[in-house]
């Protein structure tokens, strides 16, 4: 009981803490709060992470203990990560002063596909939670863990990735910035970094690895990569 009320005071506080600054960083540069972009964001990128969030609690906390671990031991993706949190803070204060300087005029259709997709991409992303109970937010082998290799796993070797390049390129749009769109961009680069780093890794010491490569060939995206 103590380590669940532990769990629940941990991921409320960062939940918190990730509202909190993601409306700072949006809000201040638009110099108001009257930006309905920044408050579309924050719905659909919060409500969705609360809803999983408290499912994980209810019926996977150990999960939920997984994700809320971040601190990477590798020194190349603890670089990953400072890049990840660079473009994320570029991202979100440009389109905040996007909106105050009105530099891009998004058709609202556009902002609905966007919305669109990026619900699409966290159904994806909650089912990929759903199908790999070894997901963490650090690249690590965990103890006794195996390879999975159907559902999504059987499509790409990394569908969370694929989820989260979707969702991420939805968000300046959703925000209504193009500029934000180009740097948000700098995700691919970054994140087929994390991959490559994490391939590695998973190859020496994840027993199965090597196999499911050669049967799964595609990394990110079908056809592509």
């Amino acid at each position: 009981m103590k380590n669940n009320i532990k769990l629940m005071v941990a991921a409320s506080i960062k939940f918190l803490m990730g509202l909190v600054l993601v409306g700072l960083l949006l809000f201040l540069p638009a110099g108001t709060m009257l930006y309905p972009g920044g408050w579309l964001v924050i719905m659909v990128l919060f409500v969705p992470m609360l809803i999983v969030g408290l499912v994980m609690y209810f019926h996977s906390p150990e999960l939920l203990e997984k994700r809320l671990n971040a601190k990477e031991k590798q020194a190349e993706q603890k670089s990953v990560v400072a890049l990840s949190g660079i473009m994320f803070v570029a991202a979100f204060v440009v389109a905040g002063l996007d909106f105050r300087y009105s530099w891009t005029v998004m058709p609202y259709w556009v902002v609905g596909v966007a919305v669109v997709v990026f619900l699409l991409a966290y159904i994806m992303y909650a089912e990929v939670l759903r199908e790999n109970e070894y997901l963490s937010r650090t690249i690590e082998v965990q103890e006794g863990q195996k390879v999975i290799d159907t559902g999504l796993y059987g499509i790409v070797r990394h569908p969370m990735y694929s989820a989260t390049v979707l969702m991420f390129l939805s968000i300046p749009v959703i925000l209504g910035s193009l500029p934000s769109f180009v740097i948000m961009l700098a995700y691919i680069p970054i994140i087929i970094k994390r991959i490559n780093n994490e391939e590695k890794l998973l190859m020496n010491e994840l027993v199965g690895y090597k196999e499911y490569c050669n049967k799964v060939r595609y990394r990110l995206l079908p056809f592509v990569w």
